[in-house]
């Protein structure tokens, strides 16, 4: 017999107190990573996106292989790591349609950046807010961004000319 100490000058204590091999053990539940998942994610709000005339409805939280290919973007000069990085979030055919839609190197980084907030917390990021959110990142690495649009142009417009020259 042993004697176990709890402040009082101690306990006696069998050996098959502690003897975790003598105690049967009933195996848990395997916990069903899919199913839990599979629930959450019809719980959890999702953003709509409409660009270039299409609508795609925003994941519930960045795609892992979103966030992988993102990072292989970034040291890769090939346009398909771009469709594959897109794929998750708003399918592989999407930069092909945007390219054909018009849309502008500017305008793809703000659609990138208005998902990424929004799929983290819906309806927390206007595409306004990710234009200007851009266009400062912009300035901070040295980049000038052009005004947003007329009205902003003529903000920053210095004076006027008479028209004579």
């Amino acid at each position: 017999m042993r004697r176990r100490d709890d402040g009082r000058g101690g306990v006696t204590v069998t050996e098959h107190e502690h003897d975790l091999d003598d105690i049967e053990l009933t195996p848990a539940a395997a916990a069903d990573f899919d199913a839990f998942f599979g629930e959450e994610v019809t719980t959890r709000p999702r953003q709509p996106l409409t660009v270039c005339g299409k609508t795609y409805t925003l994941p519930d939280s960045l795609p892992l292989m979103f966030t992988l290919q993102a990072e292989r973007v970034q040291q890769s000069s090939s346009i398909d790591d771009v469709r594959k990085m897109l794929a998750p979030l708003f399918g592989r055919d999407a930069l092909d349609d945007w390219a054909d839609g018009g849309m502008t190197d500017r305008q793809f980084r703000i659609v990138l950046i208005y998902a990424a907030a929004n799929v983290r917390t819906p309806g927390s990021l206007t595409m306004q807010g990710a234009a200007e959110l851009h266009d400062r990142q912009e300035a901070a690495q040295g980049k000038a961004a052009p005004p947003a649009n007329r009205a902003a142009r003529r903000k920053t417009k210095k004076g006027r000319s008479s028209g004579k020259r």
